[in-house]
């Protein structure tokens, strides 16, 4: 068992926090009641929150299974797990090619306590949790070399996830030093908040958040989500909302746009 199962988590259960609220609101039961108070408030201000939070996890799911069908990715380091829920990386990975090798990466001490169930994997893959943070890359390539052959392509997933980090270069510097400790043919896939003028209430529901949860966030416009992709070459059809990356054809046209854009690119 990894020392960090180990161990007894302290849980705050008077502060609203960013995994339990996702995680009522997508219809799951790990959350408190300060987490479906606070959530209950942000849906009044921005309505339209459980969409993207639904279009980030589907866009998970489709890039995931494009990296290990298309791409033949069979390595995945997932930084900023969040609580389990319906298709996590290493199912969709797994139904691809059973000897897919998955590291969750999170340091939430309720996904701490719920890391065996993340903990499931076919017998011929690979699936390991490590409690650390984003800010320490350095400890994360070291700990998921343990289940990971670095050498070899790998996918790195940050959903929803560098949007705690405040500062724009550190952010840019976090996600380059991941990157430039993967060799060529490995991937990128972000999803991040966006500020936008035609979204006003997404920034005073971010407002309300950072007044009341944690961790704080910080909101970016496309222009500077992009920079995290520089040196890399961008996937079809590049930069967008996460509901509309490589979305299943219907007769309605393009699904509606929601404030979380998404990109997949290749190392060259």
């Amino acid at each position: 068992m990894p020392p960090e199962l180990g161990r007894t988590p302290e849980i705050d259960t008077s502060v609203a926090h960013t995994a339990r609220i996702w995680n009522y609101w997508l219809g799951g039961k790990d959350y408190y009641e300060i987490d479906r108070l606070i959530g209950d408030q942000i849906k009044r201000l921005h309505p339209g929150i459980i969409d993207y939070g639904r279009a980030d996890r589907v866009f998970l799911g489709r890039a995931v299974r494009h990296l290990a069908e298309k791409v033949g990715i069979r390595q995945f380091l997932d930084i900023g797990t969040g609580l389990p829920t319906h298709d996590n990386t290493h199912e969709v990975a797994q139904r691809v090619d059973p000897t897919c090798r998955v590291v969750y990466v999170d340091n939430d001490p309720l996904v701490l306590v719920h890391a065996n169930a993340l903990l499931t994997s076919t017998p011929g893959g690979a699936t390991a949790y490590l409690d650390a943070d984003l800010r320490d890359p350095d400890t994360i390539l070291e700990r998921a070399a343990d289940t990971l052959d670095l050498a070899e392509p790998t996918a790195l997933t940050l959903l929803g996830v560098v949007i705690f980090i405040e500062d724009d270069d550190e952010a840019r510097r976090i996600v380059r030093h991941l990157m430039d400790a993967l060799p060529s043919g490995s991937h990128l896939v972000l999803s991040h908040t966006i500020s936008s003028p035609s979204m006003p209430d997404v920034d005073e529901a971010v407002a309300y958040w950072n007044k009341y949860g944690t961790p704080r966030l910080t909101q970016r416009t496309p222009q500077q989500i992009a920079r995290f992709f520089d040196g890399l070459e961008l996937l079809d059809p590049g930069l967008v909302s996460c509901s509309r990356w490589r979305p299943e054809a219907t007769p309605w046209g393009d699904p509606k746009e929601v404030a979380m854009y998404g990109a997949v690119a290749r190392k060259p």
